[in-house]
């Protein structure tokens, strides 16, 4: 039996998370035109571990999926939200990777002080539509012909859902890398059960 394991990611994966994110550059999932370098893929890594927790579902001990999160807006205001984002390599896809990764990560965000969690679909993408209705994520709106790949214009689909209690005084969210390590790492090692 193939043991999946879900682990923190670094720079020194970018090759791996590059090779699976070539994969959507072709498709209107990801509105880049071009695949980025490796290195700035690197960088893209590091920028996110500052502030948000960024995971690698593994295989085997081959990285087949990822999944990560990022400011939602820039006002302080919005503080309490994140924007996920997941790919997975496609011999990986409906096999339950992208529930398990999904679930780890809003997680690890609740420990953090997240309130609310965002998912943003190019449509049509039913995959990622039904991966964020399972999760329990409501359909709160669409921007029409927002971005123009694969040589149409395409709508996004706008879901959100509510991963903690609202405060009345809440304190500000924590850096991921602040947070107690067996704290992280009691969740990582749940994610394997």
């Amino acid at each position: 039996m193939v043991v999946m394991k879900i682990r923190l990611a670094t720079p020194q994966d970018s090759d791996r998370l590059l090779a699976i994110y070539s994969q959507y550059i072709g498709t209107s999932v990801t509105f880049e035109y071009e695949l980025p370098t490796q290195k700035e893929f690197a960088e893209r890594i590091a920028g996110v571990v500052r502030m948000y927790p960024y995971l690698v579902l593994e295989e085997g001990g081959r990285a087949v999926g990822y999944a990560y999160a990022h400011r939602q807006m820039e006002r302080a205001a919005y503080q309490w939200n994140a924007e996920l984002s997941i790919y997975l390599d496609h011999t990986s896809i409906a096999r339950g990777c992208g529930s398990r990764l999904y679930r780890t990560l809003m997680e690890l965000l609740r420990l953090q002080g997240i309130k609310n969690v965002y998912g943003v679909v190019t449509m049509p993408n039913d995959r990622s539509e039904r991966l964020h209705q399972r999760m329990g994520f409501q359909r709160t709106g669409t921007y029409h012909n927002t971005g123009f790949k694969c040589g149409q214009w395409r709508d996004v689909a706008l879901y959100e859902k509510q991963i903690a209690p609202y405060d009345a005084q809440p304190k500000p969210i924590q850096p991921f890398p602040s947070l107690p390590g067996e704290l992280v790492q009691a969740v990582l090692r749940a994610a394997q059960e």
